[in-house]
């Protein structure tokens, strides 16, 4: 019975350590005075888990798309700091290591996780009737453009074959989010240009910033004007979107291919 005694005595104590040092709970912290509480949320847009932990605690594996958690850990006697780190769990990658103290609880961790790269969370626009709302980020595979572009919003009539602009972000610099940019939905049937019917096709072109010239102008690759586009949605339907695109030129004819829509 003694012996028996001891080990309930044992496996108690562990499971209450257990308790102590790490909480998924938000508001249900023991020793709070000494608890660390961290939330790490974002999205993965990798092919790959990440495992978040801090110092030997697992918080989360957060797998490809959007993640959210919280967690609370003691601070152990003797110790200043917890480590966060963040790592793929099928490369070991190393995608953030940060050490947080008592004071900074409640620490917030929110980061977009894109080809290798931490950076911020991009702004999803809200949603509204009648109106698109559109952010790009923009990632030169092929020519490794690395000048700012501007992107460019509008209207292709077919009669007489001319692109009519109805706004561009400006200054967009590869591989970084853009500003968002709204504009009001329209038909792309029954249009009149000149006093001539024509149909129309909402088209995104990229220009060299601050002008109008295609950014693919000088290179080995050129633009179509009908089917060479950024991605975008629907011109007659309210939308509100977050576009990451590449280069995907078939031939010498430059195209875009969609990597992720948010």
């Amino acid at each position: 019975m003694k012996i028996i005694n001891i080990l309930f005595a044992v496996v108690t104590g562990t499971l209450l350590t257990t308790m102590l040092a790490c909480s998924k709970q938000h508001h249900d912290f023991l020793y709070e005075d000494n608890m660390l509480a961290v939330t790490v949320k974002g999205y993965n847009a990798s092919n790959e888990t990440l495992a978040i932990k801090l110092d030997t605690f697992p918080i989360t594996d957060a797998a490809p798309g959007k993640f959210d958690a919280t967690s609370g850990c003691i601070i152990p006697a003797g110790q200043s700091t917890l480590q966060l780190s963040i790592t793929e769990t099928g490369t070991g990658k190393t995608v953030m290591s940060k050490a947080l103290k008592k004071e900074d609880s409640p620490a917030n961790i929110e980061f977009f996780y894109f080809n290798g790269q931490v950076s911020k969370m991009p702004e999803i626009p809200a949603f509204e009737n009648d109106k698109i709302k559109i952010s790009y980020l923009f990632t030169p595979t092929v020519t490794k453009y690395a000048e700012p572009v501007d992107i460019v919003l509008g209207k292709y009539y077919f009669t007489p074959k001319v692109f009519e602009e109805i706004t561009r972000i400006k200054n967009v610099k590869p591989n970084e989010f853009s500003a968002p940019v709204t504009i009001s939905t329209f038909s792309t049937t029954g249009q009149v240009y000149n006093g001539q019917p024509t149909a129309v096709l909402f088209l995104v072109y990229i220009y060299k910033a601050g002008t109008n010239e295609f950014y693919t102008a000088g290179s080995e690759y050129t633009w179509h004007t009908t089917a060479t586009t950024a991605p975008k949605p629907a011109a007659s339907t309210a939308a509100s979107r977050v576009y990451i695109f590449e280069e995907t030129p078939v031939g010498n004819s430059m195209r875009f291919t969609k990597k992720l829509e948010l």
